[in-house]
């Protein structure tokens, strides 16, 4: 009994100067472990640059409608076809129209005829007039019947031109030359253009020319310039980059959700005809390069130490030079030091002035901070509460 007492003792001490070791050289490893992680200033190039999406379209897209009503007889074009100007397109049903047109001849023949007679009786009054048989009045009405039937033969005229151009509408021709990029109708749909002229065709005039229109928030199109370079990519080519540049600003604000965005247009080059109307495009436009200058990583920008928690974060850093603080590494502590910097590509930021040397360590993460999800439980205990595992 005595024995087995003293081994359980000799277990129990074993353990606890096992732990206190393993404690002991924990303390140690944390001791020689650096607290915080830095960086310091190096020389490069930055290019700033803002981002927003867009939709690519032709520069030139031709809605073709039509001027009169009618039933589609046929159908000369379909999707992708290239046209040119003049082309027949489509070709509605003319039998209404071309009885028009020939109704309103009729009655211009009506009216030409009846003119004649006028002239006639207008001619044989004024005779008789000079003759003194008959009267004032009877030569002046027959000088205003002839005058009617003059106009008469006018307005029966204008209505044949009218009828005659009303028929030559239900051939609808291409007003430009370009590709068929989208077909509203089929042939025996019925077309009105009672209130409104329906859109039959959408002609692309030119596609190696297209342009992207993107909208950019406010904050960011003070920086944008007519002719700066953009580049942009596509869902279709994720592995291709394309390149365009600034063609308009458009003053036109456009609010959604008290989010106010410019419509700025990105002229593009389509030689191969590899970019379609209303591919998504994903706009990058330089809006500022400098090349071999001093630069602060954004991460130093960022560092705030354990102790300044509870102090007032710095608002977000303005595009151009603007003060910020970062931290600097003196006697194995973080340091506050005011700078002004410049531009950033959101990596690095330039540093412009402020009391820093080149070889200073910058401060850019407390390695001994705690962690957002520091003490917390996978198991949904509390934090750090012990618990047993029952075998």
């Amino acid at each position: 009994m005595r024995r087995r007492r003293l081994v359980l003792y000799l277990v129990l001490l074993l353990v606890a100067a096992g732990a206190g070791l393993a404690v002991w050289l924990g303390v140690g490893k944390a001791n020689d472990e650096p607290r915080y992680r830095t960086e310091k200033l190096d020389r490069g190039n930055i290019s700033q640059s803002v981002s927003a999406n867009g939709t690519l379209n032709p520069v030139k897209l031709v809605n073709v409608g039509t001027q009169v009503s009618g039933t589609v007889k046929k159908l000369n074009v379909d999707y992708n076809d290239r046209v040119s100007a003049g082309q027949v397109l489509i070709e509605l049903d003319d039998a209404l129209f071309a009885a028009s047109v020939r109704q309103s001849q009729a009655n211009l023949a009506s009216a030409q005829a009846s003119l004649l007679l006028s002239q006639s009786n207008a001619a044989r009054v004024a005779a008789l007039f000079q003759k003194e048989y008959v009267s004032r009045q009877e030569n002046e009405a027959a000088q205003q019947a002839l005058a009617s039937a003059r106009a008469a033969v006018d307005a029966a005229r204008a209505q044949v031109e009218r009828d005659q151009v009303n028929l030559a509408h239900t051939i609808i021709r291409s007003p430009v030359s370009g590709v068929v990029v989208a077909r509203e109708v089929d042939v025996g749909q019925t077309v009105a253009a009672s209130f409104q002229t329906p859109t039959l065709f959408r002609i692309a005039q030119d596609l190696t020319k297209m342009q992207i229109d993107t909208s950019f928030a406010e904050a960011d199109v003070g920086a944008i310039k007519v002719g700066q370079a953009v580049r942009f990519r596509v869902d279709a080519f994720p592995d291709r980059s394309f390149k365009g540049q600034v063609r308009q600003v458009r003053l036109n604000p456009t609010t959604q959700q008290n989010v106010v965005t410019y419509n700025v247009v990105v002229e593009v080059d389509n030689p191969d005809y590899a970019l379609l109307p209303g591919m998504t495009a994903y706009v990058t436009v330089l809006v500022s390069s400098k090349s071999d200058v001093l630069r602060i990583p954004n991460a130093a920008l960022r560092f705030r130490p354990a102790q300044a928690a509870s102090e007032p974060r710095a608002g977000r850093q303005k595009r151009d030079a603007s003060r910020a603080t970062i931290h600097v590494l003196r006697e194995g502590a973080p340091v506050a030091v005011p700078v002004t910097t410049g531009i950033t590509d959101g990596r690095f930021t330039e540093f412009v002035s402020g009391e820093l040397t080149a070889n200073e360590p910058l401060v850019v993460e407390d390695l001994k901070a705690p962690k957002a999800n520091a003490g917390s439980n996978p198991a949904g205990g509390q934090p750090g509460a012990f618990r047993m595992r029952m075998f």
